[in-house]
């Protein structure tokens, strides 16, 4: 279990996922060499790992998630295979091991993916819903500061203004051939250092910096903090689904994305137009958040919830047996065999 200093590490690298070190420990109250030994050992245990991704819209596609119904006795099979597909991360085990929920990138040109398709027709399958990511509520480092043991404004402030998060200007660039092995390694661990990065591309320090600038800034190269929420006290995890009226559906999704103990909020299409991943430590206090917090957001008329059963999947990383595990490179994973 992750005590207060690893919490605070965490929480560092949510904000300013690439700051060094040396920077982490003024901030968290530790050595450089104390964070450093930390942060590797949660790595190594599979706690943790820090990626760096190419923005899905560089590519023209849009964020969906999609619910998948099928036969319990159908679900390791179908399992295996969305866990091996590029397209999906973030997919989950739910409701009584009848459901997988993922995100899916998917194009915005009114085709209907293949991948869709591949799953409408695996066996066992009974349904799938799919809905668009319309808006995200939930600002960058939220999701760690919902969870805590959290860092003090001041400590996130100091990362913001010393490692400031790049604003993206102008639409995202389709990266060059030659970029990668750049974004190869920073797939791989985005904490990369330069010396690293330089010595896999080839590339002089100083034009790796540039490079990473280049993309960061338009928005084309961004970062992720892949967590194991069960060594972290928190095993207990749900995807909300609700329905808010128009009139309150921007002030329901900022309400709900600020309350304590939900990770991610964003208006989706489809008839329950809000979704909120909520992370608890049991039943209780998941009871708690929906009796409590949830009902002080206004504009909200109803809600399910699919309760997480087993994590298959996070951004760019399979949990195998408990640990995060680097998934294999986009286009070389397998793809569920056609029915």
């Amino acid at each position: 279990m992750a005590d207060t200093l690893d919490n605070h590490i965490l929480h560092a690298l949510h904000v300013a996922p690439r700051a060094p070190f040396r920077l982490v420990g003024e901030v968290v109250g530790a050595s450089e060499q104390t964070v450093a030994r930390r942060f590797r050992a949660m790595s190594r245990a599979g706690t943790v790992r820090v990626v760096g991704l190419v923005n899905p819209a560089v590519h023209g596609l849009a964020s969906s998630v999609v619910r998948i119904s099928l036969r319990p006795d159908r679900l390791d099979a179908l399992a295996e295979a969305v866990t091996r597909l590029p397209e999906v991360s973030f997919a989950n085990i739910t409701s009584g091991g009848s459901e997988i929920v993922c995100s899916l990138e998917t194009p915005h040109d009114g085709r209907v993916p293949d991948v869709l398709r591949r799953l409408a027709r695996f066996p066992g399958v009974q349904a799938v819903d799919t809905r668009m990511i319309l808006h995200t509520y939930s600002p960058p480092g939220a999701d760690w500061a919902s969870l805590g043991p959290s860092l003090p404004e001041d400590a996130v402030a100091r990362l913001q203004e010393r490692y400031p998060r790049p604003v993206p200007q102008g639409p995202p660039v389709e990266p060059r051939p030659e970029d990668a092995p750049l974004l190869a390694v920073l797939a791989e661990d985005g904490r990369a250092s330069q010396a690293t990065l330089a010595e896999r591309t080839g590339w002089t320090p100083g034009r790796v910096a540039r490079r990473i600038e280049t993309l960061e800034r338009t928005g084309t190269l961004f970062y992720d903090v892949d967590l194991i929420p069960e060594r972290l006290g928190y095993p207990y995890g749900a995807a909300v689904w609700l329905r808010a009226t128009p009139a309150h559906l921007h002030a329901s999704g900022t309400g709900v994305a600020a309350l304590p103990r939900v990770v991610f909020a964003a208006a989706t299409s489809g008839e329950q137009n809000l979704m909120a991943i909520a992370m608890g430590t049991d039943a209780a206090d998941f009871y708690d958040f929906l009796t409590h917090s949830l009902a002080t957001v206004p504009g909200i008329t109803d809600y399910t919830t699919s309760v997480r059963l087993r994590t298959l999947k996070q951004a760019a990383s399979l949990v195998h047996r408990g640990r995060l595990v680097a998934q294999a490179p986009r286009g070389g994973a397998p793809r569920p065999p056609t029915p």
